[in-house]
């Protein structure tokens, strides 16, 4: 017959893994401390490069985006406010708020149009022709940075990926798989018909045509009924580069042929 630990056996047990348990925290703890200490010391090397370089990371985007990828692996965040060390030595806070009010500025401008979605290309060229007259030059990473910085205002103000294409979205309407397939199957001419979409999705017309609809409704597609061949399309203004020009009543669209 198997006997039982007695009394004795099970303090002795328990004592064994209170040590066991000891032994850990306590390695726990010191590989904790030697971490803190080598990201207190890449802080500290961050700071002297960044007095180093300072003048190339406010004028060379690239370098810029690169110091940023640095920061982001010791938890630093230039961007976190305006005000403090990272501001006063670099003075990127700033430029960052002030690309912010105007991407918020070029989005309401062209709302009216495109329903308050547009590229992440057409926006970062129509922040350059407003800053023109910037020192600093604007790259694409800057925008992003700009836009992540803009969700403080609540809903809208993201950047969502449409194929290979990212959108910049300033309202808060929310785009379901059905809306982004179509969107993407525009980016090829910049409308769609309902035919067309029937036919690469294999959706049936009921479908196709709730889909369109809501994005009519949302200001994000408008409708051209001139065509001979009797076929609407539906032109979305945020993935097309060939509207010319669009009706007041925001259905009508002109174009070149």
């Amino acid at each position: 017959m198997r006997r039982r630990p007695g009394i004795g056996g099970l303090q002795t047990a328990a004592a064994t893994r209170d040590q066991y348990r000891l032994i850990g925290e306590n390695v726990a703890k010191l590989r904790t401390d030697l971490m803190k200490e080598q990201l207190a010391t890449f802080r500290s090397h961050l700071e002297d490069f960044a007095r180093k370089h300072k003048n190339d990371i406010r004028k060379n985007p690239t370098f810029r985006a690169q110091f940023h990828e640095m920061c982001a692996k010791v938890g630093v965040d230039p961007l976190a406010s305006n005000k403090g060390f990272w501001a006063e030595l670099l003075g990127i806070g700033d430029f960052y708020y002030e690309l912010g009010v105007q991407i918020v500025e070029i989005c309401l401008s062209t709302r009216p149009h495109n329903g308050g979605l547009i590229s992440l290309q057409e926006l970062c060229n129509l922040l350059r022709q407003k800053r023109k007259n910037a020192r600093e030059p604007v790259s694409e990473d800057d925008c992003l940075r700009a836009i992540s910085k803009l969700k403080v205002l609540g809903s809208g103000f993201e950047v969502i990926s449409v194929g290979k294409r990212k959108l910049v979205r300033s309202v808060p309407t929310e785009l379901n798989k059905d809306h982004n397939q179509i969107l993407e199957i525009a980016q090829a001419q910049g409308f769609v018909t309902v035919e067309e979409v029937e036919a690469r999705l294999s959706w049936s017309t009921g479908r196709a045509i709730d889909a369109l609809d809501i994005l009519l409704e949302e200001g994000l597609a408008m409708i051209d009924d001139g065509h001979k061949d009797g076929k609407r399309r539906y032109w979305f203004p945020c993935v097309s580069s060939n509207l010319s020009t669009i009706a007041d009543d925001g259905h009508k669209v002109d174009y070149d042929t």
